[in-house]
């Protein structure tokens, strides 16, 4: 039985290890948070990951978890109303069919397919990797050393995993021109289920309701040329940029930056995507925004590691050889990922344009949504055909 190291507990690393385990091979999990991440944002899953998510048997579960978000309604700099419009109608979705979840929801239940059946240990992770020809001696923070036959980072965006094995970030990071800040504030504002994104070029901001609940996902987003590297490691001088960046602005800005400074919650980044020529080296392979991150600006990234996981999943257990099953589920997701990869560009922020121009051409882009017929689905959700899993359930 062959033992695989996943590191990462987020969505791709539990997705994968569903997968793995019914294929027969020995799964540990380790997670350098002390529990599962159960919070964040609203999630999307469409397109192939329905049928991902179908395969796994949780397909109903999710569907009972659906928030159903009634409309967002785009806002201009004095706050008032530009467009109000179903959510499916910008992301190109399926009403009826694709699911909106909150993260920690999603996270639970693919959790919950596996914890009785592999070891999942949290508060810790990958401290060093040696990959020789008899597997992959691992030491972890914690101190323990352990060889495996295979290791996964399902690590995020920043993987820890991918740096051990491909070197720094750098060469593989594309900075798309923003930054953001997250975080929930108190749902003072009456919103039920909806969404409010106000805008002026170069700047935005975001109110968005799940359900009926007391708090409110707060976001500030901003353009900037180059990321804010001196900010990285500094909540304080996070708090201080954004306010310096929002100063003078009307709305429900300042309330929204007095949330800022004050939330307990507060998750700061630049709005990128991770592209690299390969996801494997050895007995080491990637998964999920390690390897493909395509930025939350495509909606895509829980899809994206589902279906990853699935195509990586497939190819272990149906192929002996590593190599080439690496090879296989590159061959195949590639195309995929790199399709929803390239519904945004550099300083494309459709939501949040740069510039006046670009975002007077979003109003009346906007505008005309509102009275157009349903949308038509995005054919990049949907490009991947699933091979078929083989090995029973047990």
């Amino acid at each position: 039985m062959k033992k695989v190291l996943i590191s990462g507990a987020s969505i791709a690393g539990p997705a994968l290890t569903f997968w793995l385990h019914r294929a027969g091979f020995a799964v540990t999990v380790v997670e350098k948070a002390p529990g599962l991440r159960t919070g964040g944002y609203p999630i999307d899953v469409r397109g192939t990951a329905l049928d991902v998510v179908a395969r796994m048997g949780v397909l109903p579960r999710l569907r009972e978890l659906h928030i159903s978000t009634r409309r967002l309604t785009f806002l201009d700099a004095d706050g008032g109303e530009v467009a109000s419009l179903a959510p499916d109608a910008i992301v190109g979705g399926v009403d009826g069919e694709d699911l909106e979840i909150r993260r920690g929801d999603l996270i639970r239940t693919l959790y919950d397919l596996v914890r009785d059946d592999v070891e999942v240990r949290f508060g810790d992770t990958v401290e060093t990797l040696a990959d020789h020809a008899g597997g992959v001696d691992v030491a972890f923070r914690s101190g323990r050393r352990e060889t495996y036959d295979l290791v996964i980072g399902a690590d995020g965006l920043h993987s820890r995993t991918r740096e051990l094995v491909f070197g720094d970030e750098a060469p593989f990071h594309r900075y798309l021109g923003y930054s953001f800040a997250g975080f929930t504030l108190p749902n003072d504002f009456g919103l039920v289920r909806e969404g409010l994104a106000w805008s002026t070029p170069g700047k935005g901001a975001a109110l968005y309701a799940v359900l009926d609940s007391e708090e409110v996902h707060g976001f500030l987003v901003f353009a900037r040329p180059e990321p804010p590297l001196e900010a990285f490691r500094d909540p304080e001088a996070q708090r201080d940029l954004i306010a310096r960046t929002f100063e003078g602005e009307g709305w429900e800005i300042p309330r929204m930056v007095a949330a800022m400074r004050q939330a307990d919650d507060l998750f700061f980044d630049v709005i990128s995507q991770i592209r690299m020529p390969r996801w494997s080296a050895g007995r080491v392979a990637l998964a999920g925004d390690a390897a493909h991150a395509p930025s939350f600006l495509t909606g895509q990234g829980t899809s994206l590691a589902l279906a990853g996981a699935y195509v990586l999943g497939q190819a272990l257990a149906t192929i002996p050889d590593h190599a080439a099953a690496f090879a296989a589920y590159e061959n195949r997701l590639r195309g995929f990922a790199e399709a929803n990869q390239n519904l945004v560009g550099d300083g494309q922020a459709t939501l949040f344009p740069a510039t006046a121009e670009a975002l007077e051409r979003r109003n009346a882009a906007l505008r005309q949504l509102e009275t157009a017929p349903a949308p038509t689905p995005r054919p990049e959700h949907s490009a991947l055909t699933l091979p078929d899993f083989p090995v029973p359930a047990r």
